[in-house]
């Protein structure tokens, strides 16, 4: 797989067709292939449809032909976690719930995709309704970690990362509401960038949180990333969460920056719980860029300890509001059992949600009803807002901070399935962004000793992401560990 197609850079491939060396068709029967080969083991997508990709490309090279290219993406197969819109295509979330549901519309982000003469490649496996940090919690199937098949390629957009690693897409789309990009990303070798809030428009993601989700892109390296980023970004009157800021050639961007920058090490992130391969991986990359020239500084983010309690009242909480909607009534799966109204509601819920669901759901209901919603939704607002003080303060001191994404490299399938409070602590170090609303990105950084990658994290100032993938670039860009592959 070292020189095949399934192997190299959306930059590097996008070069070949812009050449005129390679054919949409060729590259989409290359991913197409690789999935017959290897993803009954990897189990990476959820549905896939090879003669709709293969139709997508041939029209991608007829463009091509014509001199009327669509820009770098332009026969590009992409592959899509599945509570991304894509219409007349599955949108199932992973759910019992959603099983037969064919999108009627497209997702901002899949229009954007579509204008950029993409081909849209397969639905990715996640965790039921994007709540889990494993992809164990997918109604379906449990998608492997390509680097070690008896491991969790991380959650809960798990099957996006690990198809990338498996080179069964050339980039891929996820969702991330608490690390849910970073963090198998991390898991699966590749790069994972969440945007700051309100870049992308939410239209067409299957809601989980609403003032958290934020969709973003897996890749195999930081230029990659740039390269979908600009396509995707962008104010959407769709999403009233969406916000107008200029959106510059991200591409162009991080190669004219160079540095030297100042990093923040948040004292907070390198305590307790720390997995020592983990802390040693990120020890040589602040060296990295001490070398670079960099000023590192040691930042304070007091209200750390507090992030996943909010996290898990203010997520919780509009889960059960979002997942309100999916009743038995309309699009949804119907209890065949039913013989009531109240029966649809009820039966229909009990079948088609699965435990982790239920569990948000319950917890959600509690801190929002009468008599709790002060004590702990009310409250955790306000610490949600002490939480983006902090980083907003360290900001006045340094360009970025810089952390590990996970505490430690890919845990065991079924390790932390029985007990949910440690399968929580996975996402310790990116859930903060989250509430943060700011851009973060994880990049390559390692492997331990038994070949688990590792995933180092840097935290970006709002909306100024041509910064945050410069400050990730210089690092990438100086490694090579996206060119070690899984064996499959």
């Amino acid at each position: 797989m070292s020189t095949s197609l399934n192997a190299q850079t959306l930059a590097a491939l996008a070069a070949q067709l812009e050449a005129g060396s390679l054919s949409s068709v060729e590259l989409t029967q290359a991913m197409i292939d690789r999935v017959a080969a290897v993803d009954d083991r990897v189990n990476a997508f959820i549905s896939t449809n090879p003669e709709d990709a293969l139709a997508q490309a041939k029209a991608s090279d007829s463009r091509r032909a014509a001199g009327k290219a669509l820009g770098p993406l332009d026969g590009i197969p992409i592959a899509l976690k599945d509570v991304i819109a894509v219409r007349d295509q599955p949108l199932t979330a992973a759910s019992k719930m959603l099983k037969n549901f064919v999108s009627p519309y497209d997702a901002t982000v899949t229009t954007k995709l579509k204008n950029a003469g993409a081909v849209l490649w397969g639905r990715a496996n996640l965790d039921e309704f994007a709540m889990g940090s494993s992809t164990e919690n997918s109604a379906f199937k449990t998608t492997a970690n390509p680097y070690d098949l008896t491991r969790v390629p991380g959650g809960s957009s798990g099957g996006s990362a690990a198809a990338l690693a498996a080179g069964e897409a050339v980039a891929t789309l996820g969702s991330d509401t608490g690390g849910s990009i970073r963090q198998p990303a991390a898991f699966c070798n590749v790069v994972g960038l969440k945007p700051t809030y309100g870049l992308i428009s939410r239209f067409g993601l299957a809601a989980f949180a609403s003032s958290l989700d934020q969709i973003g892109p897996f890749t195999r390296t930081v230029e990659d990333a740039a390269m979908m980023l600009s396509a995707i970004a962008g104010h959407d009157h769709r999403d009233s969460t969406s916000v107008k800021t200029e959106i510059p050639d991200y591409r162009s961007a991080l190669l004219e920056k160079k540095g030297p920058w100042k990093l923040g090490i948040p004292k907070e992130y390198f305590g307790a719980g720390l997995d020592p391969e983990v802390g040693a991986a990120i020890q040589k990359a602040i060296g990295f860029y001490r070398e670079l020239g960099c000023e590192i500084k040691e930042v304070s983010l007091p209200h750390t300890e507090y992030c996943l309690s909010t996290y898990y009242i203010i997520a919780t909480a509009e889960a059960s509001s979002n997942l309100a909607r999916y009743d038995g009534v309309r699009y949804t799966h119907r209890s065949k059992e039913a013989k009531s109204i109240e029966d649809v509601y009820f039966m229909s819920r009990a079948e088609g949600f699965g435990d982790e669901v239920k569990r948000r759901i319950i917890l959600g209901t509690y801190v929002l009803s009468s008599g709790y919603y002060d004590a702990y939704y009310l409250r955790a607002q306000k610490v949600r807002t002490l939480i983006r003080q902090d980083f907003l303060k360290a900001y006045e001191e340094v360009d970025a901070i810089l952390t590990p994404t996970t505490p430690t490299p890919a845990f065991k399938a079924g390790e932390k399935a029985a007990d949910p409070l440690t399968m929580y602590l996975s996402d310790i170090y990116t859930i903060g962004v989250n509430l943060a609303g700011l851009p973060g990105i994880s990049v390559p950084a390692g492997f331990s000793a038994d070949g688990l990658p590792i995933g180092l994290q840097l935290i970006g100032q709002p909306y100024r992401e041509a910064d945050l993938l410069a400050v990730a670039n210089a690092y990438d860009s100086a490694h090579d560990w996206h060119q070690r592959l899984p064996e499959l």
